[in-house]
């Protein structure tokens, strides 16, 4: 017979990216929050930084008579400078934006503090370490407010999530303050690791041998590492987002996870089948070509093959590099008959909209010649040293009228306002054919999520959390037809990679009109698995480990 959970009255959870779309953890909060929200109401509370200083947060909504008492106390009596409203996503759950920057004067007694309890080295700081302690602590303290505020106690079960080391010394500080309330920490990926990686040293062929101190001393990543793995070993339950970064916990932070917090998706953004995802569809295809026509000097047919990579400008992590290589084995590949155009939707120091292009879409002039470099939409402030254009140079690809691959480069956050495509980037990921992510480091991996959110069959590796999920629920390796393809990949054979990518398009490009459709019914089919009303088990899991290990600590 199992055991029946604890679960919380209440729930407190920060993150650098609440209200603030940053990356990947973003997408984990916004999409889950509704899920949560529905069970647990006004008692679910995400608390993130305020950097708009009363300035219009599109993605928050200020409520004046939320919680205003609280808001009083807390700013006359606590000396904290909030924010409190709704997070503009679905569910409207409660957030808390809260302002860090008068704790900078507080700076060094925090430090001391950490050190002093959990040898916390703050030494070596710089670079952002600062600014994410110093919101971490307010985070903490906002929770400490609210907790004596409304007369809390150890009788009500309250649970604080902090995410990535940047909110890891906020559950630190709270496990010694308000010792009742039971703190989770979620690595979303190890500092140390993706150093690592973003080093160009073999992360996964010789994990064992690495030891995350000595690492963290030589990369100089020592402050943000010790916070991260002290956070690991002390607080009440601590998880990660995939069984690879597990792994990675284990060894570099020497703490394995307690639960395993597989990210999940929403489809809210997704619009249903039918007429209004076919004009979906239809308009975001129409928009590609109309700009990649306008900057070729070409003329695309309609069934041109749409590919695309995405993610952040990580670029050996994010298996951009392949891509881009991938790409040009398959341009000369003699076998391809279809033409196809790769996007790479990476953005980058981007400066501006390219005005030539502008004004080419603007006036739907035709050209049979190509505008300025046709392999980049927008203006970059390194465009010299940029390294898919350096890439594309090395390679020769110049997205010459015979080739049958053409390759641009979209530097830009695709947010609806980027001056030449104008979309969001879920309303031009749904004209996509096939996406690709050959991804080096992926704790988890949304974009394949969202990818197969939308219908679009993709490429990945077992390197990726995605990945190795994708093999799981197929039995064995998940091939293209089961909507995505995972590739092996390792620290040594991206030779083989770019090869097994190229061959995999090339199939696809070959693959009758059923076949597509089928794979894109597997690729949605897959989607639903990944939902979040399958893998919220593991939350309640997590709170109720948490819970139990603070009352057993309490004690």
């Amino acid at each position: 017979m199992s055991k029946k959970l604890l679960t919380p009255d209440y729930i407190f959870e920060s993150s650098w990216e609440v209200c603030n779309k940053v990356g990947g953890i973003y997408t984990v909060l916004s999409t889950r929050a509704k899920t949560l929200q529905e069970k647990f109401g006004d008692n679910l509370i995400f608390i993130g930084p305020d950097f708009w200083n009363g300035d219009v947060n599109p993605l928050f909504k200020e409520n004046k008579t939320l919680f205003s008492g609280w808001k009083k106390h807390a700013e006359t009596v606590d000396g904290l400078k909030v924010r409190i409203g709704r997070w503009q996503v679905p569910g409207l759950p409660v957030a808390v934006l809260v302002d860090f920057h008068p704790f900078f004067a507080k700076k060094n007694e925090i430090y001391t503090w950490a050190w002093n309890n959990y040898h916390v080295d703050s030494l070596h700081a710089y670079g952002d370490y600062d600014e994410a302690s110093m919101f971490s602590y307010s985070a903490a303290k906002v929770v400490e407010s609210y907790y004596k505020y409304f007369g809390l106690t150890g009788k009500d079960k309250v649970v604080y999530q902090a995410h990535e080391w940047m909110t890891a010394l906020g559950a630190l500080y709270l496990q010694k303050a308000i010792p009742s309330i039971a703190t989770i920490f979620t690595t979303h990926a190890t500092s140390i690791g993706r150093s690592i990686a973003g080093n160009n040293k073999p992360l996964y062929d010789h994990l064992t041998d690495y030891n995350g101190d000595q690492m963290a001393a030589e990369l100089n990543m020592q402050s943000k590492h010790s916070v991260e793995k002290s956070a690991a070993q002390n607080v009440d339950c601590f998880t990660t987002v995939s069984d690879i970064t597990a792994r990675e916990c284990k060894q570099l932070l020497e703490k394995e996870p307690d639960v395993v917090l597989v990210n999940g998706f929403e489809r809210d953004f997704v619009p249903t089948l039918g007429d209004k995802f076919d004009k979906a569809r239809k308009k975001a295809r129409k928009r590609v070509l109309d700009v990649a026509n306008a900057l070729l000097g070409a003329k695309l047919s309609d069934d041109t093959l749409l590919i695309s990579v995405g993610g952040r400008y990580e670029y050996k992590n994010k298996g951009i590099d392949l891509f881009v290589d991938a790409m040009n084995r398959l341009r000369h590949d003699s076998r391809l008959e279809k033409e196809i155009l790769a996007l790479v939707l990476v953005p980058a120091w981007m400066k501006e909209a390219r005005t030539d292009l502008v004004e080419c879409i603007k006036h739907k002039k035709n050209s049979s010649h190509p505008i300025g470099d046709p392999r980049i939409t927008h203006v970059l402030n390194n465009q010299d040293s940029d390294n898919v254009l350096n890439q594309m140079n090395w390679l020769d690809m110049f997205n010459r009228p015979e080739d049958k691959v053409k390759l641009i480069f979209v530097p830009c956050y695709l947010d609806g306002k980027d001056g030449v495509f104008n979309l969001h980037y879920y309303d031009m990921l749904i004209g996509m054919d096939l996406c690709i992510y050959p991804s080096y480091y992926e704790p988890w991996g949304y974009t394949p999520t969202e990818s197969v959110a939308f219908h679009v069959p993709c490429i990945t590796t077992d390197l990726a959390g995605f990945g190795l999920w994708a093999n799981k629920v197929k039995g064995g390796t998940s091939e293209l037809e089961d909507g995505v393809k995972t590739i092996h990949r390792s620290d040594s054979n991206a030779t083989e990679v770019s090869e097994d990518i190229k061959n995999t398009v090339l199939h696809f490009s070959r693959m009758d009109h059923t076949s597509v459709e089928q794979a894109r019914k597997n690729a949605s089919k897959l989607a639903e698995k990944a939902l979040w009303k399958h893998f919220i088990k593991y939350y309640y899991e997590a709170y109720d480990v948490a819970l139990r290990n603070a009352k057993q600590r309490t004690k």
